[in-house]
């Protein structure tokens, strides 16, 4: 069983003006859920996770759900949700009222496009977080490798919240070495968490145009250190990853990246991780529609 915890559709009219910028043309078109579940099929993927996909706009919840509730492979969605917001509670709680509802694992705000480093430290953000945790929900952290210090304080704050750090972090993998160093100990500060798990994912769109799986591993390598496989779990970032890899390409560059592992920690960040993190058990092998053809 492999479970993609991390992956992406939109439509790019419904406005997901950040696809307007250049250099983005492979992705700009829609990636609908029949195109998911012929990549799933052709990679030997189990199940997934839809993410967001930076339209920040309530509305695409209620897509992404309905998706969810049709589309068999999709176990479950992390929404948007303004974490700032005063509502964060009623906005929640709308969400988990709409067709497809239930499949509602977490939710995600562009931390990453906020100019402050620091922008989990404040004081109406924090307060969204504890909602966050009432609720039961993951929060997933898309962020630069500057504002790794304040999620790292932010999971110490707020430790009945389950933290997941998508993409690494978005280390600077085309910078080598140089990159690695500047990362791994505000990574290693965010993992003495318990309460955050965190993706291999996003990481070739992070690389140089010509990586190859040996750029990845030393990243892959302290993560899997910091965290272990119980905390790490695969996600494909599809279709970013059509900016550097196919979606079989980037299956295939984690499995060679990942350091010797037992067959239970293979388990763990293919399937387990994301089972636990999510709540999928109920989910995983359950007849349900197929989804569009």
């Amino acid at each position: 069983m492999i479970i993609d915890a991390h992956h992406h559709l939109w439509r790019p009219e419904r406005g997901y003006t950040w696809l307007d910028a250049p250099g983005l043309a492979t992705i700009r078109r829609p990636f609908t859920p029949a195109d998911l579940t012929a990549e799933l099929a052709a990679a030997g993927v189990t199940g997934t996770v839809l993410v967001e996909g930076g339209r920040c706009h309530r509305d695409e919840a209620a897509e992404f759900l309905g998706y969810a509730a049709d589309t068999a492979p999709i176990l479950a969605v992390v929404a948007w949700l303004d974490v700032a917001a005063d509502d964060v509670p009623a906005t929640v709680a709308r969400y988990r009222r709409l067709p497809g509802g239930g499949y509602l694992a977490g939710v995600r705000s562009q931390v990453q496009g906020e100019p402050d480093p620091d922008y989990l430290d404040r004081p109406d953000v924090r307060r969204g977080l504890a909602a966050l945790a009432d609720a039961g929900l993951a929060f997933d952290l898309v962020i630069r490798a500057d504002q790794l210090p304040a999620a790292a304080r932010a999971a110490r704050a707020v430790p009945g919240l389950r933290f997941v750090l998508d993409h690494l972090g978005k280390p600077r993998i085309d910078e080598g070495d140089v990159g690695l160093r500047s990362w791994r100990g505000p990574l290693a500060a965010l993992a003495a968490n318990p309460n955050v798990t965190a993706k291999l994912s996003g990481l070739v769109t992070e690389a140089a145009p010509t990586w190859t799986p040996d750029d990845l591993r030393p990243f892959v390598a302290v993560a899997v250190a910091e965290f272990g496989a119980q905390r790490l779990m695969f996600g494909s970032d599809w279709p970013v990853c059509l900016l550097r890899s196919d979606y079989p390409g980037v299956l295939r560059a984690l499995t060679a990246a990942l350091p010797p592992l037992s067959e239970r920690e293979h388990r763990e960040i293919f399937a387990g991780t994301a089972v636990r993190t999510y709540g999928l058990a109920d989910r995983v092998g359950a007849t349900r529609p197929a989804g569009p053809a």
